[in-house]
């Protein structure tokens, strides 16, 4: 009997490194994880070690094949956490420094002075996003003011730099790839939506070299093939699909149309939609890339927030309970928040507020807040923060959003998931899958080879309903409007800047 042909599929998250083999009928055969490592070495700065994620990764391989060996690995594909940046040394292949995440936001003074300078609305225009330390741009640039000699060996072709997509294909390939996808690029501030190709005078802006950068090829493309010896896969074993995550989810949903809204919500959140073409927001969203394949190229719209899942990690400490499991029981003694408000902005505030020094705020206290109090208004914060981004979509997109598909690990938390419903108005559908990001992209690596895989979620899935009173809703509504609006006027009076206008776009339905 032939070997049955599967694709590997990794996720190479913030927190966690995932490696699935996925079968020809969508079925998830094996898989394996590695929780990650994040180091803060300053206030406001998030870095991992690049050489462990690559560690990570090769490891998850060998594991799987150990797993499974009786069956045929078509292709690699790879799915990675966004806006995250390496730079490294062409001829050992070794990081020069730390990965900067997309977490951290060490460049904001540089992107300050680009907002002070009047640059901020061409950067927009031509990248699709705000200006903020969030993406790599600015990034790039600290790190080659950082590492020593950093121009002077950029300018000699002996550094490369990408995000975690080109850093992993340049390791598997053994040097021979610098490569990244349509996904990845149209989230590095350097891309050019209307071109679809690095943009000069992005990168005279932000005074990046274009010449360390990878080649961007669709997403579904033949990246290469892994090196001999790097990895436990055969030799000549290809890799036949990259994604961002987000995208990755996207893809994986089904959600290949416009109309339909996908959140991802993990340690951060992405709320995004494909578009007819490309959509200039005027509500604080972000233009994008969701994938290109077979010669054409899928636009989408998207919301980004800095902390989501965080924000549960976060209280989960602060409190002093036993784990998130304990945080969710905690918030499921009360029937309410009793007016208490979390906005969690503890790495800035992200889409549609865009506002880089805001800083995290507990409000509404009173001698009858409890910890539980505080529990249930950190999941409601998670869910009003989705809320706004929602609402800015359809704003931009001038039609309402009847339901909501929601997958990341946060996602699991029946909870949360009520509590969306609740807060939002929505129908939540929640497709009984935990992977949506790597089957997404071994969905695209199985089209790519010609393989008849599933498209798309399992119709078997969770729907959550709205049950609470309008009244009651909008409380928490206004309440948290006027918490996030006190939280930018409190970043102001301190000398931030903010990208886009802090007023609330209210929901109707």
């Amino acid at each position: 009997m032939m070997p049955r042909p599967v694709i590997l599929a990794i996720d190479q998250g913030t927190t966690n490194t995932k490696a699935l083999l996925v079968g020809a009928d969508g079925s998830v055969l094996a898989a394996r994880s590695q929780a990650m490592r994040v180091d803060y070495p300053a206030p406001g700065w998030a870095e991992q070690s690049a050489g462990e994620i690559r560690d990570a990764v090769v490891a998850l391989i060998a594991a799987l094949v150990e797993a499974v060996p009786d069956v045929e690995i078509a292709a690699l594909a790879i799915a990675n956490q966004r806006e995250t940046v390496v730079m490294w040394d062409a001829d050992t292949s070794r990081a020069v420094a730390p990965a900067v995440i997309w977490q951290c936001r060490r460049s904001a003074d540089r992107c300050a002075a680009l907002h002070a300078a009047g640059h901020a609305a061409q950067i927009a225009a031509r990248s699709g996003l705000d200006l903020d330390p969030l993406f790599p741009a600015a990034k790039i640039a600290w790190l080659l003011d950082s590492v020593t000699d950093g121009r002077a060996r950029a300018a000699r072709g002996e550094l490369r730099c990408g995000t975690i997509d080109s850093w992993l294909l340049w390791n598997l390939t053994g040097g021979a790839v610098h490569a990244t996808d349509h996904s990845n690029a149209s989230r590095t501030q350097l891309f050019n939506l209307d071109t679809l190709d690095w943009d000069p005078e992005l990168a005279r802006l932000f005074d990046v070299p274009l010449n360390i950068l990878p080649r961007i090829l669709p997403s579904d493309s033949w990246f290469g093939t892994v090196a001999p010896g790097l990895t436990a896969l055969p030799d000549g074993t290809p890799v036949h699909a990259m994604l961002g995550d987000s995208h990755a989810a996207l893809f994986g949903h089904g959600v290949d149309r416009p109309g339909r809204v996908k959140a991802t919500i993990g340690t951060g959140s992405s709320l995004m939609t494909a578009t007819e073409g490309r959509v200039r927001s005027a509500h604080g969203l972000s233009g994008t890339i969701a994938w290109s394949r077979g010669g054409t190229v899928q636009h989408a719209l998207e919301g980004n927030i800095s902390v989501s899942g965080h924000a549960a990690a976060f209280a989960t400490a602060l409190l002093g309970v036993a784990d998130e499991e304990a945080l969710t029981r905690l918030a499921s003694s009360v029937a309410d928040s009793g007016g208490v408000v979390f906005v969690p902005a503890l790495a800035g505030l992200g889409a549609p507020h865009w506002c880089t020094g805001a800083r995290g705020t507990i409000s509404g206290l009173s001698l009858s807040t409890t910890p539980a109090h505080v529990a249930r208004a950190t999941l409601e914060a998670i869910a009003l923060q989705i809320g706004d981004v929602l609402d800015a979509i359809e704003a931009d997109l001038g039609t309402p959003v009847a339901e909501l598909s929601i997958d990341g690990g946060a996602a699991r938390n029946p909870l949360l998931a009520q509590l969306l419903a609740d807060l939002l108005d929505r129908t939540i559908v929640r497709p009984r899958i935990t992977e949506a990001s790597a089957l997404g992209v071994a969905r695209l690596a199985a089209d790519a080879l010609g393989l008849e895989m599933v498209p798309g979620c399992p119709a078997d899935t969770d729907r959550f309903e709205p049950a609470i009173a309008a009244d009651r809703r909008t409380a928490v509504r206004v309440r948290w409007r006027a918490a996030v609006a006190a939280a930018i006027r409190s970043a102001v009076a301190d000398g931030a800047d903010i990208e886009t206008e802090p007023e609330p776009i209210l929901h109707q339905k």
